[in-house]
């Protein structure tokens, strides 16, 4: 483990987030797609369901992708942004199925400024830590997704998206065999 598991599952959200709009395809179009996201990725608290929270959302999912390849400079600028805007004011809960873990707003906040919060404080520990090369974007060259590389031996390159790993690997194959023979 890299990480404590809660910042672990807030930064698999953060890309599951910023992945939501990878390659040209908007995954999160409605708030019944945002219901589902966030029931996927077991996401509590109030809800508005309406347009603005999703175009809220939408905004975050903007912000944290450019966050994911920024420099650690530009990183720490942009996650205290979010933090500040978001009150945030870290404190120990209990909630769900969770144990004790650090929140930094309360449950009533607005869906984005919760997610927001989390994921910046997911991302202050990969900076505290000076792991941000574990934030990747995939190395398919068809794809804009991106990848939090928690692999001992930091040698995950591919996304979950799709099959990137999957189709380099045969063009590799393909590629060996073609010049073989």
């Amino acid at each position: 483990m890299v990480f404590a598991p809660d910042t672990e599952v807030a930064l698999r959200t953060a890309v599951n987030l910023i992945n939501s709009a990878a390659n040209g395809e908007e995954k999160l179009a409605t708030p019944e797609d945002l219901d589902r996201f966030l029931e996927q990725e077991g996401f509590s608290g109030s809800r508005t369901r309406d347009a603005d929270e999703l175009a809220s959302v939408h905004a975050l999912r903007t912000e944290l992708a450019r966050l994911w390849t920024a420099d650690e400079d530009a990183a720490v600028e942009g996650v205290n942004r979010l933090l500040r805007e978001a009150q945030a004011l870290p404190q120990l809960l209990k909630h769900d199925h969770w144990d004790w873990h650090l929140h930094a707003t309360t449950r009533e906040a607005p869906l984005a400024h919760r997610m927001g919060t989390e994921a910046a404080m997911a991302l202050a520990d990969v900076i505290r830590s000076k792991e941000m090369d574990r934030m990747l974007v995939c190395a398919a060259d068809d794809c804009d997704a991106v990848l939090l590389d928690l692999s001992r031996n930091r040698s995950k390159r591919y996304c979950d998206t799709g099959n990137c790993a999957n189709r380099a690997h045969v063009a590799a194959y393909r590629a060996r065999r073609a010049s073989g023979e």
